[in-house]
């Protein structure tokens, strides 16, 4: 039978473990640790017998409570949804000018129309329709496509150069530079008299001799002054919002070779009260007409 050593100091009986000549003593866990020990062994045993708790193979044990948080959930979730159906109802009997003259749709469009487009649009215009690379901003007074409600909701239901939508917005413009349309000096003439209309700095004498080859083979689309036709959705070149850019380089390589972006249509996809709420939102982020 092993001898217990009792430390000469404390009289505390030891372990028998020792390091670098430090014993370790074997006193005794405080009363009150075990008792939070105790009862919080007691407590998980009441749990498990409350609660659905242990796994088997064709379920898990129930409890005494019957409590379940998905179907609490699920409950939850109708009664949401039949509060917001009178709503719903009301607004896909509406058309978007309607929603937006009532106070209450229109709260509740709001509400609705921000959820779903930060579900389904924020991706690419980012939160609030803040924009980014390529891809623009919706809360600015730019509108490539038009600004009014009937506008925006012909866009959204039915996208942008989505060639599954035979009523979606399209709208091409040639690559001037790349089909040989134009020579690489017209280009850098368009280029200059481009950011001539857009008041930056440019060479006023190459600008001169672009003027006549904007005019030719631009204005058509873009407008004699550069403001742009919408109808065709070619961008307004004066302003100081640019979607790919606006160093000559970066204007040079979209009359070469431009990129055309592409929206999905969401008719289908969203219900038409969606619809309704996120043509109303983007109008009011800012930038609606």
């Amino acid at each position: 039978m092993a001898t217990v050593e009792r430390d000469e100091v404390t009289g505390v009986d030891t372990t028998g473990h020792e390091w670098d000549g430090i014993k370790e003593l074997n006193n005794p866990l405080p009363k009150w640790w075990l008792y939070v020990f105790y009862a919080s062994i007691a407590f998980s045993v009441l749990w498990w017998i409350l609660f659905p708790a242990w796994p088997s193979s064709t379920g898990y044990t129930p409890g005494l409570l019957g409590s379940n948080q998905r179907l609490e959930l699920d409950t939850r979730l109708a009664e949401a949804r039949a509060a917001q159906a009178v709503f719903l109802e009301r607004i896909a009997a509406a058309d978007a000018a309607e929603v937006a003259a009532d106070p209450e749709l229109l709260q509740f469009a709001l509400a609705g129309g921000e959820r779903h487009f930060k579900d389904n649009c924020a991706g690419c215009h980012g939160l609030g329709g803040a924009g980014q690379l390529h891809y623009p901003t919706l809360a600015d007074d730019a509108w490539i496509w038009g600004g009014s409600l009937d506008s925006i909701q012909q866009t959204i239901r039915h996208g942008i150069r989505n060639e599954d939508d035979p009523d979606a917005r399209f709208g091409i413009m040639p690559a001037f530079g790349a089909d040989e349309i134009l020579s690489r000096e017209e280009i850098a003439g368009v280029v200059q008299y481009v950011l001539a209309l857009g008041g930056q700095d440019h060479d006023a004498a190459l600008a001169a001799t672009g003027q006549e080859t904007y005019e030719l083979n631009c204005a058509a689309c873009h407008g004699e002054d550069g403001k742009g036709i919408r109808d065709l959705g070619a961008p307004n070149l004066t302003d100081a919002v640019w979607l790919y850019g606006n160093t000559p380089e970066e204007i040079a390589a979209q009359i070469s070779r431009p990129q055309h972006g592409v929206m999905p249509a969401w008719q289908g996809r969203l219900p038409e009260e969606v619809i309704t709420m996120l043509t109303v939102y983007v109008h009011n982020l800012g930038g609606g007409e």
